[in-house]
């Protein structure tokens, strides 16, 4: 296990037309099943986390399974820890929702 720094990853921050805020995080292609990934929710806007879900690529930017991360917050840091499935050195891409 290992902390992913998420100047690593790919953020792509978006408001929704419902008005709830959006990231999808890419991390790099290093990622391993229980690393963690620190996200500053209110450096997004973000006040309250409604959603993640998490998909893994098990063959680089074709085959995409589901995947089920751990999530905590705490003093308004989201902490994802990579899970759901055993597969190492993959992308994996997590869609967090929350409102603003």
């Amino acid at each position: 296990m290992a902390a992913i720094s998420l100047s690593d990853c790919t953020v792509y921050d978006e408001t929704l037309s419902s008005g709830l805020k959006q990231l999808r995080i890419v991390t790099p292609a290093t990622a391993d099943t229980g690393d963690t990934i620190a996200v500053p929710l209110k450096n997004y806007g973000i006040k309250s986390l409604l959603d993640i879900k998490g998909t893994v690529h098990t063959t680089a930017n074709s085959v995409l399974v589901a995947e089920a991360p751990t999530t905590s917050v705490s003093s308004g840091t989201l902490t994802i820890t990579i899970g759901g499935s055993s597969v190492d050195n993959k992308i994996r891409v997590y869609t967090v929702v929350g409102t603003c």
